[in-house]
């Protein structure tokens, strides 16, 4: 395992552990690449990220994942980062969006369209992803990569950097960075608050195994982890 855990962690601190990270790609690279999940918990971490002093300007973000909604429905990952990570200083950084418009259906073909055309929108992404920020769910899924559901097998198999994956546990269908594409950033952070999520973490931890997908993260000698335990 190459993570390296951060316990008693606040949104503050995991904020600056970011910045930083992106100001030395700025001065290494002259940009940045920041991917991010969406959901209620990174909501404090992101409005002390946004007031963070960096040259936003040469930062692009882009999500882990998003559901398959209109950019105004209430479960849109993108309208939650444009509310509360690209204000203040953070209003300078280009966003990338995975979609504008989704499809009217959401089977395979239509959701296939979908990963194209996201394929397109972040092709100039600077590649690889600096810093990709990650959460978990009491599941163990991490992004959209739900266990068993469709889509899944291949999100966690496939070299391509987008897929999508339809949850039996959660609404809407997603698209999400492949473990494949999760792999290749430079850091992986992983956020994880509650005794609950913790006693996952420690299970996953211990070996991999693909009923819990954080276990493919944690348990592999590619990237950086940094977990963050609040």
């Amino acid at each position: 395992m190459v993570a390296t855990e951060h316990a008693g962690t606040t949104p503050a601190a995991l904020a600056t552990h970011i910045a930083s990270a992106l100001s030395k790609a700025i001065a290494e690279r002259g940009q940045a690449s920041l991917a991010v999940s969406g959901g209620k918990s990174p909501v404090p971490m992101f409005e002390a990220l946004r007031e963070q002093d960096l040259d936003w300007a040469r930062v692009t973000v882009v999500l882990v994942d998003e559901r398959v909604v209109p950019r105004d429905h209430a479960d849109s990952n993108t309208a939650l980062v444009a509310r509360h990570l690209l204000q203040g200083k953070a209003a300078a950084a280009r966003f990338l969006p995975f979609f504008r418009e989704v499809a009217l259906q959401f089977n395979a073909e239509g959701l296939d369209a979908l990963v194209l055309d996201a394929e397109a929108r972040t092709a100039d992404l600077p590649w690889p992803l600096d810093v990709a920020v990650l959460g978990m769910g009491e599941d163990a899924h991490t992004a959209s990569l739900f266990p068993g559901a469709p889509g899944y097998a291949r999100a966690i198999a496939t070299e391509q950097r987008l897929a999508w994956v339809v949850p039996d546990t959660a609404p809407h269908a997603r698209l999400s960075f492949t473990l494949s594409a999760l792999l290749g950033a430079r850091e992986l952070v992983l956020s994880i608050a509650g005794g609950s999520k913790l006693a996952v973490y420690r299970r996953a931890a211990e070996k991999v195994d693909e009923t819990l997908p954080i276990s493919l993260v944690l348990n592999q000698s590619k990237t950086p982890v940094s977990v963050w335990i609040g």
